[in-house]
Order: structure tokens, then sequence, then C-alpha cells
């Protein structure tokens, strides 16, 4: 007989609009699976919400984004937090777990411009927001002739420093202009071929507690299987190579049937060095397929192009 689900569940989330709308949906979800319990939100600001004028690289990474969220789980004050995948570390720490992975929304990479149609359209110098190595490395490496600035902030920051004039274009996730209902602001999707996702990109994840393992029977009908398993080969390449946002990194797995492909590469931010794998595998193993790509990069000289990295941020 399943057990009696708990007659309350409070989610820990961000208050950023974006990561307030992901825990609506979840909480709708999981009202409407057991009308019986109460959801609530518990609204929160971590440090990655408040520094705002260095990169995430310089300043500790992912892991801001989640701290306070975690500290509230094991305080007792929530049972369950949702973060954008892409923001939850490789390794968690001792004592929490993954619960469910959501269905992908759009995974790619969005061009968001008031002037311009497209990167191509974009004359010399002009100046491009983001905040990710990756796409930093992948612009520079086809339009060098570009100028790559950092771009911090909540998704209506982002789009206020943009209309400001700070910035010429600035490139997005697609899934969290979609979610907003913003996607009248995207003047052109970027194809994976053209700009690879980062691992979990577009995914949603609930994180809850290790032992509760009544949370996890709850979460059951929310796990999306097929993007589970993308996004398990994806983190085991990133992973590999230290799983930090200070290295420009992208991977992505489309499940087809009972099979993968997942597409992977690590790059200096400036572009220049590059190393990519493509492989197939059974979509059941996505750990074995992560690390047969990753073996793959390492024999590219990935490791060289991770010393780089560092050589660069010193």
């Amino acid at each position: 007989m399943n057990a009696l689900p708990p007659s309350k569940i409070i989610i820990a989330s961000r208050e950023s609009r974006l990561a307030m709308w992901q825990a609506e949906h979840v909480r709708s979800r999981l009202s409407a699976l057991y009308p019986q319990c109460s959801v609530d939100i518990l609204g929160m600001t971590t440090r990655g919400d408040q520094i705002l004028d260095r990169t995430l690289s310089k300043v500790g990474g992912k892991g801001l984004f989640v701290k306070e969220l975690e500290v509230a789980m094991a305080e007792g004050r929530a049972d369950l937090a949702v973060h954008s995948l892409k923001d939850v570390p490789m390794e968690l720490p001792e004592g929490f777990a993954l619960g469910a992975v959501l269905e992908r929304e759009d995974p790619r990479d969005a061009f968001v411009s008031n002037d311009y149609a497209s990167l191509d359209a974009l004359p010399d110098g002009a100046v491009v927001g983001t905040s990710s190595l990756r796409r930093q490395a992948l612009i520079s490496a086809r339009y060098p002739h570009l100028v790559i600035r950092p771009l911090r902030g909540n998704l209506d920051t982002r789009l206020a420093k943009l209309d400001r004039g700070e910035y010429a274009a600035i490139i997005l996730a697609a899934a969290g202009l979609k979610r907003l209902g913003l996607e009248q602001r995207i003047r052109g999707l970027l194809d994976p071929e053209q700009s690879l996702p980062a691992p979990g990109q577009g995914a949603m994840a609930i994180e809850i507690p290790a032992g509760r393992e009544d949370l996890r029977r709850l979460l059951v009908p929310l796990n999306h299987q097929p993007t589970a398993l993308a996004v398990s080969a994806e983190r085991t390449v990133s992973r590999t190579f230290g799983g930090s946002c200070q290295i420009p990194l992208a991977a992505f797995g489309m499940v087809e049937g009972e099979k993968m492909r997942l597409r992977a590469m690590i790059a200096t931010p400036d572009g220049r060095r590059i190393a990519s794998a493509e492989a197939s595998g059974p979509a059941n193993a996505p750990e074995v397929l992560g690390r047969e790509i990753a073996k793959n990069l390492e024999q590219q000289g990935a490791h060289a192009i991770l010393e780089a990295c560092k050589a660069m941020d010193a």
C-alpha cells in the first residue's frame, strides 16, 4: 500500500521572477496530484543573487544559487527546492539528492537585441553580453570581431541593461524567456550546432534531503525519464572536468527511442582552442556514454585546455 503524502510541503526557491515561476509550476503540479496536501513556497535570496558585480566563475560558481535553499532543507524550514538544473553543482553536498528532473523546455541559446537580427548582423566592435564562459568561447571562436562583456543579474535585470543600450545584443537561455512569456524578445534561436547548450540547460530539477524517501516517491510522476537520462549523460561529462562554471564546457544529449546522441565541447574562453566530441549509445546507460565522450575530449587535449583556462583566470 502506498503511504499517504504529507499534509504539507514547503518548497524553497530563489525570489527572482523566473525562479518563482518554476516553484509555482512545481506547486501547481503537486497540488493537482495531491489535492489533500498543502503546498507553500519559501522565497529566499541567495549569494548568487546578491553578488552582481563579478562573474560567477570569480566568486564561487553555481553553488551560490543553491546553498541557502539547502540550509533551509537541512534546518527543516523547507522540504524540497526547485532549481534550474544548469545552476546545480555536479556534486551535491552530502545529505542531498535530486528527487526529480522535469521535462525539458527549449534547450537552445537565444539571441536578444533591439537593433540587430542576428550575430551575423552585428558590426565590428559591437558589445555582446553573456554570463557564460561557454557562450563567450563559442561566440569568440566564430565572431572574433565582437566584444564580449559579462552580464549578471536576473532575467529582467539583464533585459533592462540591454534596453539601456549597455549592449548591442545579449545571449540568454531560451527556456527562461519562454517560461516568463517573453518569447517576443527573442530575435533568433541559436541552433545547437552553432551554440551547444550547457549541461542541463532548459531542465528544472527538484532537490530533496537524501533520506526523504517519502518525497522521492511523491515526485515520481514529475520525473521525465528522457530528460533525466539526457542530463545525466551531460552532467557526467561536466563532472569529469571539474563541473564548474569556471570552464567553457557544453554537453547536450538527445534521446530518441532507446538511443541517445550526446555531443560535448570544451574550450578556452577566447575560443582559440576547442575540443569537441560526439557519440551515440543506449539511452539507459547515460553515465557510460558521458564517460566515453569525456575520454574522447581528453584524447583531444581537454586537460591542456583546462590548464590554459586556469592560466587565463590567474
